[in-house]
């Protein structure tokens, strides 16, 4: 059984809310690296285990299923997000930062 990553995944560039990102996420490791497919040119892959994707509320659920499935893990905790300050009139400033 391929080894399993316990992680609280980021927002996507096209969120600006913090929606979805309370929980944590089970998903697989790559098993079998990924193919062309000769006809199309598509990228193609066989690993089956690799598109389940498990939510739970905590951390300590998602590794408490790891561990009754006896799945191999390794947890990755994400950083803390520091919020930037901003103001709209920022964008007029003659001496911008940054």
């Amino acid at each position: 059984m391929p080894k399993a990553r316990i992680t609280r995944p980021d927002k996507t560039a096209m969120q600006s809310g913090k929606a979805g990102m309370k929980h944590w996420l089970l998903e697989f490791a790559p098993d079998k690296p990924y193919f062309i497919d000769n006809l199309m040119g598509w990228t193609g892959m066989t690993d089956m285990p690799q598109e389940i994707h498990l939510y739970f509320p905590t951390k300590e659920a998602a590794i408490a299923y790891a561990k009754a499935k006896r799945i191999p893990y390794d947890v990755y905790v994400p950083n803390k997000r520091r919020p930037v300050r901003k103001a709209y009139a920022d964008n007029f400033r003659y001496e911008k930062r940054g």
